[in-house]
């Protein structure tokens, strides 16, 4: 029993499509897709034999009114909805329509951009949102339906509306540095909620907002359900360092530290989130209140949903605050290495050696080349032994950052900065925060710093060893017992499915988790999780998972394709069984067969990009693969503006393709 649809347990198979909202196109919206656009996806889902429509994060990101908020995944609450998603006709309605004449022309030159621009479609429509509220709120405030919303969501709406206020009051949603209220009170937070209070009215226009993006939100996932169509959402491990959840009860979380991912092959220097860690002992306190609460949202309008980096569970990829790459992390919680157990394996321990960036004249010169000289005389300082240490002013990546963004962006200055960091990063062991030197952890492929390789080998082997411990084999037990503390507790509070991003570096106990809890997981043919293989076969899937090809954070099937041309080589070989050389681009009957061997798979759901699916097309599919892609990890600053090249109301026009895929969902059994 997922939510509203009811499933074999062992028997259903179904196959789904993933696309953000944002991406969604149809001739009815403004410049980016919205919740009532949902309903001709679902129109097109049914006529194509698709059971699943899987989004991405739909919570309001709106923290500078720029195209820094179009990242998914930094929302500034848990629970609200993202205003960019509304419709203005359905707000508006009959009574109102006079309201948007003015936006006809402005509406066509928006909807025939190639990508979104938020920032002028999020301006556009709180302009327009202000002008109805003027005129429409008094009557909607009165309404049951509003009054029996508020009700029930006043614990988080009432906090967020004040606080989005205040973030444009100050012009700033870093409330640390508002002039007032920078510390959540409730009294006085009541002052400013009260109706006979001058700033309520501002306040609740995000009352009027949320109210209509709510209505506007069930309305499609209501229409899913009619039409038997599943409804996937997604809930981001973290929240944005400035979130209203963070002002509220920063108790709850540990504001010091960034969340991200260790190195892997999309992103060498790891991934740095710039999000906070859960407090999870506090969290444990009321029951893990907080995120029953999210779940009891989300299951108003979706019957499954996908748990981000499910890993953060058992653990997290934590990044001190003056780092800026993600490679400077460690796993907290993690058993630490003891001073004594050096002694015990009779490795020499040096504090310096191991703790501090390791630099010699060599070692400059491999990492600056030409600009070796300038990088001694301005960021170093030579010691009496010969070595070098960074100048106090550079001896942190975010000390590094701060510097070089007062300069010129030029390619020697990025250079610089580049390998800087690399030797800050150069060291092998972490402290564990006051240990006095007694408690330390490997920093993450350790093998590969210029430190390690200018250690005697006898000594390299013998931390080898000691590394492959620390990761790979004493956690495992303590990271089981982290899981099994929070996620049933959790699963047990919803009906929806759960499906889980179990990608990267993952721990030996997930697995078994998982399959304990039946949560979902997630099996993508290029990252296969069996070491030394270079490819998953989507015929080895265990029944409860889902399987794709590709996602929001990777290359489309023919972006990859054309990536790497001695990887696709092997591929076209030994997974496609074809003979010869491969084809330099991914034609479409390369894309149809990948697509076929993931809807043949024994896996519960195959799902799969709108990208993927139109790519078995040669006239449906975009011209240019790259622009088909939503995320880059590696990027920080990565601009989310994907959106559909065809409107869903011309898919739906699209006979013969739509008959195609339907009968290869049929013949699969989906």
């Amino acid at each position: 029993h997922d939510g509203f649809v009811h499933l074999p347990n062992n028997t259903f198979k179904g196959a789904g499509v993933a696309i953000p909202v944002f991406g969604l196109r149809t001739k009815n919206s403004l410049g980016i897709g919205e919740f009532d656009d949902l309903k001709l996806m679902v129109d097109w889902a049914k006529e194509t034999g698709l059971k699943m429509i899987q989004l991405l994060p739909v919570n309001d990101t709106t923290a500078t009114y720029t195209k820094s908020d179009s990242y998914p995944y930094a929302a500034i609450s848990a629970f609200a909805l993202h205003p960019a998603y509304i419709n203005l006709e359905i707000v508006a309605g009959k009574d109102y329509k006079d309201q948007l004449e003015s936006l006809k022309k402005l509406q066509k030159k928006l909807n025939k951009e190639t990508a979104v621009d938020y920032e002028t479609v999020i301006k556009i429509k709180m302009g327009v949102l202000k002008e109805i509220y003027e005129l429409a709120a008094e009557d909607i405030f009165e309404t049951d339906d509003f009054k029996e919303f508020f009700e029930k969501d006043k614990h988080w709406l009432a906090p967020y509306a004040v606080f989005c206020y205040l973030r444009d009051k100050n012009k700033t949603v870093e409330f640390a540095n508002w002039k007032t209220h920078s510390v959540y009170n409730e009294k006085n937070i009541a002052k400013l909620l009260a109706p006979s209070s001058s700033s309520y009215k501002a306040i609740a226009f995000h009352y009027f907002v949320q109210y209509h993006l709510h209505n506007q939100l069930k309305d499609a996932a209501d229409y899913a359900h009619k039409k038997r169509i599943v409804l996937k959402g997604d809930l981001p491990i973290g929240i944005y360092r400035n979130a209203c959840d963070a002002w509220v009860a920063p108790d709850l979380y540990n504001l010091n530290l960034y969340a991200g991912a260790p190195p892997d092959a999309f992103a060498v220097k790891g991934q740095n989130w710039s999000l906070p860690l859960y407090n999870w002992k506090r969290m444990q306190q009321d029951g893990y209140s907080w995120w029953k609460q999210r779940f009891e949202q989300m299951s108003n309008y979706f019957d499954a949903f996908r748990i981000d980096h499910i890993l953060g569970f058992f653990r997290i990829w934590s990044i001190p605050t003056e780092s800026i790459e993600g490679i400077m992390g460690r796993f907290i919680p993690a058993i630490p290495v003891h001073i004594s157990e050096f002694g015990e394996k009779t490795i020499p321990f040096d504090y310096d050696r191991y703790c501090k960036p390791y630099i010699t004249d060599e070692i400059i010169e491999q990492v600056f080349r030409y600009d070796a000289d300038k990088a001694k005389s301005t960021f170093l300082l030579q010691k009496e032994n010969g070595l070098y240490e960074m100048l106090p002013a550079f001896a942190t990546q975010k000390q590094v950052e701060d510097h070089f963004s007062t300069l010129e962006a030029t390619d020697e200055n990025q250079k610089l900065k580049t390998g800087l960091f690399d030797l800050v990063s150069n060291i092998i062991l972490i402290e564990e925060d006051d240990s006095q030197q007694t408690k330390f952890h490997f920093r993450i492929s350790v093998e590969s710093t210029f430190s390690f390789l200018y250690l005697p080998y006898d000594t390299q082997q013998k931390l080898k060893a000691l590394y492959n411990n620390y990761f790979y084999e004493r956690q495992d037990d303590f990271w089981f017992r982290e899981a099994m503390q929070k996620l049933p507790q959790l699963k047990h509070t919803t009906n929806m499915m759960v499906c889980g991003e179990d990608l990267g570096m993952v721990p030996h106990c997930v697995p078994e988790v998982m399959q304990q809890l039946g949560i979902l997981s997630l099996e993508i043919q290029r990252m296969p999780k069996k070491t030394n293989t270079e490819f998953f076969h989507p015929n080895d899937a265990p029944y409860l998972s889902v399987i794709t090809p590709s996602t929001h954070d990777m290359s489309t099937i023919r972006g990859w394709w054309e990536e790497n041309r001695e990887l696709t080589q092997r591929f076209y070989n030994s997974v496609l069984y074809q003979w010869g050389e491969a084809p330099i681009f991914c034609e479409a009957w390369i894309n149809r067969a990948i697509v076929l061997q993931h809807l043949n798979s024994p896996a519960m759901w195959s799902v799969f990009q709108l990208q993927d699916l139109l790519g078995m097309s040669e006239t449906l599919r975009r011209e240019n693969p790259n622009e088909e892609r939503i995320n880059i990890p590696a990027h920080a600053n990565h601009y989310w503006n994907y959106r559909m090249h065809i409107s869903i109301e011309d898919l739906l026009k699209q006979k013969d393709f739509n008959a195609e895929l339907k009968g290869y969902i049929e013949h699969a059994g989906r």
